[in-house]
This record gives C-alpha cells, structure tokens and sequence, in this order.
C-alpha cells in the first residue's frame, strides 16, 4: 500500500500483535523486560534515525483511530480435519495439536466452527506435506470407520490481520472488514478473532491478498491522514 505511514503509538498488545502476524520489526520477546518494568521503548527506521518513530506504550491513549495496523504472511496452508463423528467427541482438538506438535510445526492460526464438525489451522506451506501425514496416521481408525471424512490442505493461503486496541470499543469492525472484502469479490476462507478483541485475523487465498489489504485499507480511511502501517512477510521458517 503505496500511502501507508509511521504510527506514531502503539500499545504493547499492539505491537505484539502486529509483531506476531509479520510486522518483524520487534520480535515480541524483545519487548517484554520494557513491558514488565512500563518502560516506554521508541523504534526509529534506522535509515532516517532523526523520525520520530513509534512509540510503545503500556497503555494505549484513547484515539479516533480504531484500527492501528493491518499486516500479512504470505506462504502458508490451511489444513482442515473434518467429520461428523466429530461432534460432541472429547479431545479430538488436543489430538490434531498433539499430532502436529510432535512434527515440530508451528500453528499460527486456529478456526473451529461451534457445530465441532471441523476444525482448522494455518501452517507454513513448507511443512504442509508433513502434518498431513501425521494427522492421517493418529486418526487412522477414525479415518478407516468415516468418524473422520478427511484430513484437507489448501495452499497457497495468506493470513491478514487488522489490529487494533480501539476495535475493543467500536461495534462494527468486523462487519467493515468483511463488507470491504465481499464488495471486491474477495472470499474469506476462515476467521478467528481472540477475545482481547485486538485483532481480526482472516485467511484469504495467496494471490487475493495484496488485494485484500488495500481494500480494507481503504475502508478504514488509513493512510498519511491517519496512522496506519501496512507490512507483508513471507511465511515464518519451519522448525524440525
């Protein structure tokens, strides 16, 4: 997004946020001694040192601005477990994560819907193969008797997430994302959205996404009138 500016403030949830989901300025670990002790710590572009930055903050300052950030990872698969003998079946989710875990694979986004008949996440597109396979292999009974109907992956996917803390008192924020998304032919694959109510987190095909920032972008009226950064990343590496 060409018109994309500085911050001038975040709060650390913020910044972690924004941080997490591919603003890899500041890792979120680095931040946490400055947190603990209410350190205020400022990030300049160390190419122009003499900006004023952004400033991170405890506690964000009451402002008109809603949505701070929006960010992007690109790279990435989504994997699916679904199946209607999931329904009402004690620790099947603490199996998916256990299975995947045992991969050394990061999960960077989780989606279930309420009916439980699935559930999703998102993963780099490196590892996808992988967990595939060691998802089918701990469900290989539940597979062979169709509790379980398949184990799926769509790639390429990309996440994108807006961030915000003023989204915590404004209703409507989500139904802004999704308008500005859907008028521009633009499907939602998944969503998830923690209850800090910080960020709106969305998975969006690979090459819908630069689409998809700049008409949220726009729907949000961000840019050098208002702070705003925009920052696509690739898919954080693999571990294993």
């Amino acid at each position: 997004v060409p018109e994309a500016d500085t911050i001038p403030e975040l709060s650390y949830a913020e910044a972690a946020e924004l941080s997490y989901f591919g603003a890899k300025v500041l890792h979120p670990k680095t931040i946490l001694p400055a947190l603990e002790a209410g350190i205020p710590v400022r990030v300049v572009n160390a190419s122009h040192p003499e900006g004023p930055g952004t400033l991170i903050v405890a506690q964000e300052r009451s402002t008109a601005v809603t949505v701070k950030g929006i960010t992007a990872i690109r790279g990435l698969s989504l994997v699916t477990v679904e199946g209607r003998g999931m329904v009402g079946v004690p620790g099947i989710a603490a199996r998916v994560f256990a299975a995947v875990a045992r991969e050394r694979i990061s999960v960077l986004m989780i989606s279930q819907g309420s009916s439980e008949q699935s559930i999703c996440f998102v993963i780099p597109q490196s590892v996808a193969e992988r967990a595939q396979i060691a998802l089918e292999a701990e469900f290989e009974q539940e597979l062979a008797r169709r509790a379980i109907d398949r184990v799926t992956i769509q790639l390429p996917v990309a996440i994108v997430a807006v961030v915000g803390a003023g989204m915590r008192r404004t209703p409507g924020i989500a139904a802004r994302v999704f308008g500005a998304l859907g008028a521009n032919g633009i499907n939602v694959i998944c969503i998830a959205q923690g209850s800090s109510e910080c960020n709106v987190s969305l998975v969006v095909d690979e090459p819908e996404m630069p689409a998809a920032v700049r008409h949220i972008h726009r729907a949000f009226g961000l840019g050098r009138t208002a702070s705003e950064v925009c920052r696509v990343e690739p898919a954080p590496a693999a571990r294993g």
